[in-house]
């Protein structure tokens, strides 16, 4: 039998910690809370907001332990913003399948996602370019004000029943928090543009 390297043990250990578990277990959340949106019942909408704020709450932790524990990653960094994306974008598909945002609020979910895609390309570009633009602490006001709104829409019709006008302050959130998103994708967006012409310049 042969032993594993320290090289191996290190990498296996910097894969296999609790941090990235989380993450993980986040990303396995995603299609346990679009299953719910097809089942009927107050019940399934109940189900899907305790996935979804289990889910949202392990955002903070990953990170928060990973740092105090020095477990950070590359496999953490990488993965963490997909699964932030892949929650928020899959319960907005799934709160207009099922109407809970319709009409004119459409327009909010789409900014927000846009603003998703537009960031995740200028990360990766500025990636190459070795260029990091820090979360701000507005960006990350956005980010819970936009968690609370799709959690408080995500409960919908059946919070409505007992907590009247929740969906009526989910789409006031989702409205508030891409207002946000425009103004906050625009570090990126201009931090981009920056190293765009820096590179056209002969």
């Amino acid at each position: 039998m042969t032993s594993k390297s320290p090289a191996a043990v290190g990498r296996r250990e910097q894969i296999l910690n609790f941090p990235n578990f989380l993450t993980f277990g986040r990303i396995a959340a995603v299609p346990l809370i679009v299953g719910c949106f097809f089942i009927d019942g107050d019940g399934a909408r109940w189900a899907a907001l305790a996935l979804f704020i289990l889910a949202a709450v392990s955002d903070f932790f990953d990170g928060y332990l990973a740092r105090l524990w020095s477990q950070q990653s590359s496999l953490g960094r990488m993965l963490d913003p997909i699964a932030d994306k892949l929650l928020v974008a899959a319960v907005l598909l799934m709160l207009t399948t099922v109407r809970t945002i319709e009409g004119v609020h459409v327009v909010a979910a789409v900014i927000i996602l846009l603003r998703e895609v537009l960031v995740s390309g200028l990360r990766e570009y500025l990636a190459e370019l070795r260029v990091s633009v820090p979360v701000t602490r507005l960006a990350k006001w956005k980010t819970t004000l936009q968690m609370v709104a799709i959690a408080l829409l995500t409960a919908g019709d059946a919070a409505d029943k007992v907590f009247p006008f929740t969906t009526a302050l989910g789409l006031f959130g989702l409205w508030l928090s891409a207002l946000l998103t425009l103004y906050t994708g625009y570090d990126y967006l201009k931090a981009g543009l920056d190293h765009v012409m820096e590179d056209e310049r002969p």
